[in-house]
């Protein structure tokens, strides 16, 4: 066999380093395009219906409200908190901070009230602790940062007046998930590992066979607004804004 001449070795190498310098333009060309808001340290999504904004963590302790073209409305700093997800209610944001707990805050004073979560089967701690936050009815799912399989589930948790109490679980497979909404009887779940979406339908107690790339970026945070755009922020310092058409969601 011929050997292969260090100039071919070297063509070969530079033609590679192209193509990967080419494909790293476009992935950054695509997610420019639809970035709306640059927050740094972005940990969590959630769409007001009354306001019609959004509400951005920050796993620093702080808080934005964005309009949906991105526009800071407000910012807020809450304490020494590791935000990884909130839901926007009327009168009530409500946090869900990675070492297991909940952080209730007024909109209009921002009072807080901190509960801890209690239940069998969890114990907190920075390899498997809350990523992502999703309401239902009355109660609370809460996304839990799997390194292994067998500790990928989801919490539902139900507000009393001193804790957060774990009524019920749901297993799944899911590694590093990074983030969660409701949205059409269905859990979106993110995972930062693959840049993957899983769709977990509520009513059939099942996830989808389906699921679906993301940009590749760090994915921490998704919401969906009412008409049903989809937002993702980026622990970078982003966030994105897209069409359910652009991941071909039904």
């Amino acid at each position: 066999m011929r050997p292969i001449a260090l100039s071919s070795i070297s063509l070969l190498l530079l033609l590679s380093s192209f193509c990967w310098s080419k494909m790293d333009n476009n992935t950054y060309n695509d997610n420019h395009k639809h970035k709306i808001s640059k927050i740094a340290e972005a940990s969590g999504l959630s769409y007001c219906k009354n306001t019609d904004t959004y509400m951005v963590a920050n796993d620093e302790g702080s808080f934005y409200e964005i309009t949906k073209e991105g526009k800071t409305i407000a910012r807020h700093k809450l304490g020494d908190y590791d935000l990884e997800g909130v839901v926007c209610q009327e009168k009530e944001i409500i946090f869900a901070i990675e070492d297991g707990a909940l952080l209730l805050v007024d909109r209009e004073t921002l009072q807080t009230k901190y509960l801890k979560i209690k239940g069998k089967d969890f114990t907190p701690n920075k390899k498997s602790g809350i990523e992502g936050i999703a309401k239902v009815g009355e109660l609370y799912y809460l996304a839990i940062q799997a390194k292994k399989k067998k500790d990928a589930k989801i919490l539902i948790v139900k507000i009393t007046q001193n804790y957060a109490n774990i009524i019920d679980s749901i297993k799944h497979d899911i590694l590093d998930t990074s983030g969660m909404d409701y949205y059409n009887e269905n859990l979106y779940i993110i995972s930062d590992k693959n840049d993957k979406l899983y769709i977990y339908n509520l009513k059939k107690g099942k996830m989808k066979k389906k699921s679906y790339n993301l940009p590749k970026f760090a994915q921490e945070g998704i919401a969906f607004d009412d008409n049903g755009t989809l937002l993702l922020a980026d622990d970078n310092g982003a966030v994105f804004k897209y069409t359910k058409k652009y991941f071909k969601l039904k």
